[in-house]
């Protein structure tokens, strides 16, 4: 059981990991606590916008819309690798999801498929956004990648997680697709060397 950082805390894991970090709006105030609890929290949630154009993905991230109310994330993760924090809390990113999953995550081993909604995941989860069309074509740049690697790993830093406590949308909740464009072994790779 983690409790959830500080933003503080969040902001300074990013920056010794060697991020560039834009702070938006009250961020560290931002958040849907009215709807449910935050924490204890277990891992990182990573997901694609199905947009593109960093300044109204940011915008989007941070409000929501009609049917989704911001913050969306933590972090919206852009092209050029600048993550922008939009939210500090319970964040509508996760939505239902598998406990089997949590489960595995928790333990930090495998992850069996995801085959239930039963779950809350905005309790438990941090959630990374990564400005991307997610139609498999859209390039992921180095430095977006890099940067969503040394996100992941700053918060499994700070928690002493390893990179079993980094899950795709797609593994968590039926019929999702994010991130699409990369693998989450591929990207659970990369977080456990620069874990080292």
């Amino acid at each position: 059981m983690a409790v959830p950082l500080s933003a503080a805390r969040f902001l300074e894991a990013l920056k010794a990991e060697g991020l560039r970090v834009v702070e938006v709006g009250d961020w560290k105030t931002h958040n849907r606590a009215h709807m449910g609890p935050w924490g204890p929290v277990h891992g990182v949630m990573v997901h694609h916008t199905a947009t593109s154009g960093t300044e109204s993905t940011v915008r989007l991230c941070y409000n929501g819309h009609a049917d989704l109310p911001g913050p969306l994330c933590h972090g919206l993760i852009a092209k050029d690798g600048t993550v922008h924090l939009v939210g500090c809390g319970r964040a509508n990113h996760a939505g239902l999801g598998d406990g089997d999953v949590l489960r595995a995550v928790i333990a930090e081993k495998r992850l069996p498929p995801d085959s239930a909604t039963d779950t809350d995941g905005n309790q438990v989860f941090y959630g990374f956004e990564c400005e991307n069309l997610g139609d498999g074509t859209d390039p992921w740049p180095p430095a977006q990648t890099a940067a969503l690697e040394k996100a992941a790993a700053a918060l499994c830093r700070a928690h002493g997680w390893n990179e079993r406590s980094v899950i795709g949308h797609l593994e968590w909740q039926p019929g999702k697709v994010d991130p699409r464009g990369f693998t989450m072994d591929a990207l659970r790779e990369r977080i456990r060397e620069r874990l080292k």
